[in-house]
């Protein structure tokens, strides 16, 4: 027993490396890097984050959240079969084709998944196709309740942005005016074993599988369930807003599987779930876009004081104590209005700078650093003025 265990274990993680989709999901975030830092040097004129920078320092919350999710799918007995786990992966390698990872939510990859399965014996001879003779309405339930869970894993993906880690632009307003904006991005990998049909597992009556249904042998696979996030945010801390959208998240995820779960009982609630699922998810993106349209520019030109668009990772002003969204109003005692001002009350210092920084509650801190030589000529700090292409051309 305990052997065919380990062997199964070994197979579905050898299988979890002959996914396609785990080989496309770091060429995507390879991808995206490589086009984000592109635009970068249009618009700042240097690299802002490194090319794996939306992946970065998810490895931990990647573990532990395939464990969780591997625990509660193996406890309860959840069967996926290898036609699910097939298209799921095709689907998430079509939405993501964009270069952006707003649609790699499990409400857009699972949902998708979901329907196409549902609808496919209208045009395919299910009796007759191998893979889609074993589904069955459990295993429709056992998809809905992914969603839920993967829903609520993605509102801790949201958690795990930082103030100083989101992604700036520079984009004209209404007024024809030069302002910030940030996009909130991430992606990560959550690997995490799910049951299949046909190994070397045998059922372990009345108690294991518990939700597995006709199956009575199984095997193990690893799975690479990607998800990620992406909005731009204008008229509020981009880590304010992410916070909020993980909180809508969280209810929604808790809702769809609490429905989910029901339907084992009821199989039509399934996709009652996923349908919740898509529109909840849809209506929390649409109220952040209207909310954040109808708000003033956060990142907007002050009449006194440069407000901090970004932060270079690495640079002097990364080392310091000061914070994406504040204020410089002051270098080395000389107010400063503009990137000018703060170039030349910085350049004429000498190597030692003391900056006026204004915080969020309005209240005047002082910082105080050394530049050395190469650091970059405004220490890293990045704020909402003509792109360094239209300078450039000038």
């Amino acid at each position: 027993k305990c052997m065919d265990i380990l062997i199964e274990f070994a197979k579905g993680i050898g299988k979890f490396f002959i996914n396609p989709l785990f080989y496309w999901a770091i060429l995507l975030v390879i991808l995206v890097g490589l086009k984000r830092i592109k635009y970068e040097r249009l618009q700042f004129g240097a690299k802002v984050f490194d090319v794996f920078s939306e992946w970065n320092k998810t490895f931990v919350f990647s573990i532990v959240s395939g464990l969780i999710v591997t625990i509660f799918v193996l406890g309860s007995g959840i069967v996926l079969t290898y036609d699910m786990l097939i298209l799921l992966s095709l689907v998430t390698i079509l939405l993501s084709l964009t270069l952006s990872f707003s649609l790699l939510s499990a409400t857009y990859t699972v949902g998708v998944t979901f329907f196409i399965l549902l609808i496919a014996p209208l045009f395919v001879d299910v009796q007759s196709n191998p893979f889609l003779s074993d589904l069955s309405n459990a295993h429709y339930s056992f998809l809905a309740i992914l969603l839920g869970m993967f829903l609520i894993i993605e509102s801790f993906l949201l958690r795990t942005i930082k103030r100083n880690k989101t992604y700036p632009s520079l984009t004209l307003s209404d007024r024809g005016i030069w302002i910030g904006q940030h996009r909130v991005k991430r992606i990560a990998m959550i690997p995490f074993f799910t049951l299949v049909p046909t190994g070397l597992l045998t059922t372990i009556e009345p108690y294991w599988p518990y939700l597995s249904i006709g199956e009575d042998t199984f095997g193990l696979v690893l799975f690479p369930f990607v998800i990620g996030v992406d909005f731009i945010v204008r008229g509020k801390l981009p880590v304010q807003v992410a916070k909020e959208q993980a909180t809508y998240v969280l209810m929604l995820g808790i809702i769809v599987l609490i429905i989910a779960a029901y339907s084992i009982f009821l199989p039509w609630l399934s996709i009652v779930a996923v349908i919740i699922a898509i529109i909840g998810k849809e209506f929390i993106q649409y109220r952040m876009k209207v909310k954040d349209r109808n708000k003033l520019a956060y990142f907007h030109p002050e009449n006194e004081g440069l407000k901090i668009l970004g932060i270079i990772p690495g640079s002097p002003a990364d080392r310091l104590d000061i914070y994406v969204g504040e204020t410089i109003v002051k270098v080395n005692g000389r107010k400063v209005n503009s990137d000018i001002d703060f170039y030349n009350a910085l350049h004429n210092s000498g190597a030692y700078f003391k900056l006026d920084v204004l915080d969020d509650q309005n209240e005047v801190r002082f910082v105080q650093g050394a530049r050395y030589e190469g650091d970059h000529h405004e220490l890293g700090f990045l704020f909402a003025i003509k792109p360094y292409r239209i300078v450039k051309a000038k």
